[in-house]
Order: C-alpha cells, then sequence, then structure tokens
C-alpha cells in the first residue's frame, strides 16, 4: 500500500510540473512573457506547499502510526502556511496578472482531483 501511495503522490507532482511547464512554455512562445511569468508563480503557490506534504509523509513511512499521524499534521498545516505566505508574496510583486496566476494555481491543484478520478 505504501509503494501505491508514494506512486501516486510522485504521479501528482509530476503531473502539477508539467502542467506548469506547459502553460509557461505556451505562453512564452505566443510572446506573453509577463502572464508566462505570472503563471509561473500561480503554479508554484500550488506545487512547491504540496512537495512540502509529501517530503513529510514519507519522511514518516515506516514509523509508528503516532508518527505517521504527526507528519500528517504537520504536512498539512505547513501546505497551508506556506500557501498563504506565497500568495502573499507574489501578490506583492509588481505587474503581476492576476488571471495568469490563478489559471496555474487552478489547474495544478485540479490534478488531484484527475488523480482521484484515474486511481
Amino acid at each position: 500500500m505504501t509503494d501505491r501511495s508514494t506512486s501516486t503522490v510522485s504521479k501528482v507532482l509530476i503531473y502539477q510540473l508539467l502542467i506548469i511547464i506547459i502553460g509557461v512554455v505556451s505562453l512564452a512562445v505566443m510572446g506573453e512573457w509577463q502572464k508566462a511569468t505570472s503563471f509561473t508563480y500561480g503554479g508554484l503557490i500550488a506545487f512547491l506547499p504540496n512537495l512540502f506534504f509529501a517530503i513529510q509523509i514519507h519522511k514518516a513511512t515506516g514509523k509508528e502510526a503516532r508518527k505517521i499521524l504527526n507528519a500528517f499534521y504537520l504536512g498539512e498545516v505547513g501546505k497551508w502556511v506556506l500557501t498563504v505566505i506565497l500568495f502573499v508574496v507574489v501578490f506583492n510583486l509588481p505587474n503581476i496578472e492576476i488571471f495568469s496566476l490563478l489559471c496555474a494555481y487552478a489547474l495544478a491543484i485540479s490534478v488531484f482531483w484527475f488523480a482521484l478520478l484515474m486511481r
């Protein structure tokens, strides 16, 4: 069961990165550099907290139940805190394209929905 969970988590992270890369490259090819930059930020706001969560869970693999639960809580709280911090930092940057940023964030988060459907 652990191998399948790890595999699913890895797939989600890889798919999130692919969505971010495809979006950024597409916008850059069209010459929309500002939108591409904002898309990058939005994607990273979704990806980095999920990576933090995955690392916390991975470190607890094979440990006793209480440590796994603590890692889960730490990962989840850390994920939320990182998300808020990243949004605050990015919203304070100049020339952000809000629509591109939020589209990237929503697309990267939507990977979870598809991962559940594909299981």
